[in-house]
């Protein structure tokens, strides 16, 4: 069933019924949306350099330096990214500005009128609308972030002229799997045969580096082909053919920048050392690491996985601050014992919320994870008790997952 909307209907009303209209959030496949792309002529985007970025933590963050960096050399780029946090809008940027929402309503009534009977998810028709959008607007080059997985994902559609796997880890196992080789199987469906690929993980699956050698894919290791080295107020970079000293310490995960200037290097383009310097100082990403306010400091990270939980114990067991609060609301269906335990060397004080959207798990079922834990019934409650209690010199740590952040932030914003 096709939306029975125009283009003169407000982009909310085309969210809506959209997500009414199939019955699951995620419907993996490709053959659906292939017919649907094809009557689009969207099957490739011939005018742009594709990269498609996959993995199970970094994809954001990853995608946001390349395209700083990109811009910062005078290209013109296009990213597409999921999930949003407070607006639709944030998923689909041109030249670094998010699209006004008569492009996107314009997208979803060209994929209406091309969509026949075919059902689509709401993931699928987002990344057609982008697809739409970017073959519009004909950008030097197009960053496409897997939503799930890599190889039955909608951005998997284009054949990428590059490929990016940031790190492998347990996450949606009910689709990917439980264990890292048959995550890693999932992921290197995006290489294509003689495109050059990057994998940014230190300790990657054996599938990874055996596909890449099947395929013919020019395939550039952390570890083997590029390397870092952190300082206490910079860090350096060497790669093939590329070294670059005392960098400017970004704000987002070393390994995430290492892999992205991996990537720059491969593009069919000049990217200035300038630029990469440029982009590593300013870049900021929303809902990682994103400080809100000080007095006390406050910050809020998506962090929902065992792997992403460690990264953040890390960078919170080096912080100054004399006292840690930590707001927790997590999805059910994620590891969460895994991820809390994580945290289980640091002096944290626990604020633990409701979250209150269909696969939210209640504070009662994070609480026997954690030693003496306030319980709240939401996000809102809990970050203002942990306001209350923390002195100006401390910290305040929201993380568990993007519905956490989001509505942390629409807290915050109110209370501004």
């Amino acid at each position: 069933m096709k939306p029975a909307l125009t283009a003169s209907h407000s982009l909310q009303e085309w969210l809506d019924c959209i997500l009414a209209l199939h019955p699951s959030e995620i419907d993996l496949g490709l053959d659906r949306l292939r017919q649907v792309a094809a009557r689009m002529g969207l099957t490739a985007l011939p005018h742009s350099h594709v990269i498609t970025v996959a993995g199970t933590n970094g994809k954001g963050t990853t995608c946001a330096l390349m395209e700083q960096a990109l811009l910062n050399a005078g290209y013109r780029v296009g990213v597409f990214s999921s999930p949003h946090l407070e607006r639709y809008n944030e998923r689909v940027r041109i030249d670094g500005v998010e699209l006004a929402d008569q492009h996107h309503v314009d997208a979803f009534a060209a994929i209406a009128a091309a969509q026949d009977k075919v059902s689509l998810t709401f993931f699928e028709y987002s990344a057609l609308a982008a697809l739409w959008c970017f073959a519009q607007a004909r950008p030097d080059v197009v960053l496409l972030e897997v939503g799930l997985g890599g190889r039955l994902d909608a951005t998997n559609l284009i054949d990428a002229d590059q490929a990016v796997i940031t790190t492998i880890d347990l996450d949606h196992i009910e689709y990917l799997g439980n264990t890292r080789e048959a995550v890693a199987r999932e992921k290197v469906g995006v290489l294509r045969p003689g495109r050059p690929a990057v994998c940014g993980d230190p300790n990657p699956p054996v599938t990874i580096g055996v596909t890449a050698e099947l395929l013919g894919v020019a395939l550039s290791q952390r570890g083997r082909d590029f390397i870092l080295q952190r300082h206490p107020a910079h860090w350096d970079y060497q790669a093939d053919g590329m070294t670059l000293q005392r960098l400017p310490l970004p704000a987002i995960p070393l390994d995430n920048a290492a892999t992205a200037l991996t990537a720059l290097g491969q593009i069919p383009l000049q990217v200035p050392e300038a630029a990469i310097r440029q982009a590593l100082a300013q870049l900021v990403v929303p809902g990682r690491l994103e400080p809100l306010g000080d007095a006390p400091k406050l910050v809020v990270d998506v962090a929902h996985n065992p792997q992403a939980a460690a990264y953040l114990a890390q960078w919170l067991a080096a912080r100054p601050e004399p006292r840690l609060h930590a707001v927790c609301a997590m999805l059910k269906d994620k590891d969460i014992e895994a991820t809390l335990g994580q945290f289980s060397s640091l002096s944290l004080q626990w604020y633990l919320a409701d979250l209150a959207v269909p696969r939210g798990a209640r504070a009662s079922e994070l609480a026997p994870h954690l030693s003496k834990p306030g319980v709240y019934g939401s996000v809102d409650k809990a970050l203002e008790a942990a306001l209350s209690q923390a002195d100006s010199a401390d910290l305040v740590i929201v993380f568990g997952s993007f519905y956490t952040v989001a509505e942390a932030k629409a807290f915050w914003q109110r209370r501004s």
